[in-house]
């Protein structure tokens, strides 16, 4: 297997022309079903393996049996972005909770509910159905509250770039052309413009760059020790260091 580094030269060679045309083969409009912004049932296409992430939630129970949570990942940097266009759109201050969860994969619920143990990646917040908090539907049709600062991940959702180091959505690829793979979503096959498939080409590309970019960042920043010295049982480590669940970065690194 290439080194990330490696595998980061390859992401920003990418051709973005190259990137359109695959997205043009496959076709693709958004018809705001919500599909790619909801909790879904384990089984669902994209769905989380049963019991990934069911007990690492907020603790107060009222997530519908079985239903796994909606994970996206976000960076940073991006968690900040949201956050203020949160506080924009609806005139009160978020914090970093209000936007992100620690990714639930891989970790277990602590005596008190909360997650407990490492990750290596953030998740947009969810409300109690396991849907992303930022998401609201209005007679069948979903809409992002924070659609202009939505995390990379959202902007290029069906699409992944096939890259060892960058990271697949849930679910196995529908689709393929190149190195551009097309997961679960029912606006696969329909027509999209040029000037559509070009805006989402360099949003993919920019997204494997940043994904391989965070996971040299989270690998040259781990510190074993990190969990010694946390106020919380969960420990999120990500390129700018490591974190309680809340976002509060932890001393001594």
């Amino acid at each position: 297997m290439e080194s990330l580094e490696a595998e980061l030269e390859r992401a920003r060679d990418l051709d973005a022309d190259e990137l359109a045309d695959a997205i043009e083969s496959i076709g693709f409009e958004c018809t705001r079903c919500g599909g790619c912004c909801t909790g879904y049932a384990p089984d669902d296409p994209g769905g989380a393996p049963a019991g990934e992430g069911a007990d690492t939630g907020d603790g107060e129970g009222d997530r519908e049996p079985d239903r796994e949570p909606h994970t996206a990942t976000v960076f940073p940097d991006e968690v900040r972005a949201v956050a203020d266009a949160a506080e924009a759109e609806f005139g009160e201050s978020y914090d970093w909770r209000d936007v992100a969860r620690p990714m639930p994969f891989g970790l277990s619920a602590g005596d008190d509910g909360e997650p407990a143990g490492e990750t290596f990646e953030w998740a947009l917040a969810t409300d109690d159905c396991g849907d992303c908090t930022f998401y609201e539907e209005t007679d069948g049709q979903g809409a992002c509250t924070v659609h202009d600062a939505r995390p990379l991940i959202c902007q290029t959702y069906p699409f992944s770039v096939a890259l060892d180091g960058t990271s697949q959505p849930m679910g196995e690829a529908v689709d393929a052309e190149g190195v551009v793979r097309a997961h679960e979503c029912e606006g696969l096959g329909r027509d999209i413009s040029r000037e559509d498939a070009e805006e989402l080409a360099a949003a993919l590309k920019e997204r494997a760059v940043r994904e391989l970019e965070e996971a040299i960042g989270v690998r040259d920043g781990y510190d074993p020790t990190a969990a010694e010295r946390a106020d919380g049982d969960a420990v999120v480590f990500d390129s700018e260091g490591p974190k309680e669940a809340d976002g509060t970065p932890i001393d001594g690194k």
